[in-house]
């Protein structure tokens, strides 16, 4: 298996709990509520996970939903999937990495310490004649001109 990336805590977030793969065979790494969670239907809420991942150039997290909470409840991501560059663990907000949910159609309660999300390490490429030479200050919308 290829390593490209390592979790960490933001700052002020001590008790949260690092994302980890549920079995060897998982491609996702699990991310965990840090707090009780309580939804209305067709509620959404931004997670703050206190979570943040340094990866190797070439790589990306890429964040969805867990499956059982899309089937059960009809949970998913706001934007559908997340995609977490390699440079945002460097912005000014530590690379903090918040997950925005919106709730089904039926009342939904979540406690602390149930994974909610995953994230899958994905390498990508660049065309030959990329001539990019900005850089990141920021994380949602950061980028947008």
């Amino acid at each position: 298996m290829t390593k490209a990336a390592q979790f960490y805590r933001v700052t002020g977030y001590d008790d949260a709990v690092l994302p980890r793969r549920a079995t060897v065979g998982s491609a996702g790494y699990d991310f965990y509520l840090p707090c009780d969670l309580s939804l209305a239907p067709h509620e959404s809420i931004i997670v703050d996970t206190g979570i943040r991942a340094k990866i190797d150039d070439g790589w990306m997290l890429m964040i969805c939903p867990r499956s059982g909470l899309g089937f059960k409840y009809a949970v998913r991501l706001a934007n559908t999937v997340g995609i977490i560059d390699s440079d945002y663990y460097y912005s000014d907000n530590e690379g903090h990495i918040r997950i925005k949910l919106i709730n089904g159609d039926t009342p939904l309660e979540l406690q602390k310490g149930k994974a909610f999300a995953q994230g899958i390490f994905i390498p990508y490429a660049i065309t030959y004649d990329d001539d990019c030479t900005d850089n990141r200050n920021g994380g949602l919308g950061s980028t947008g001109k």
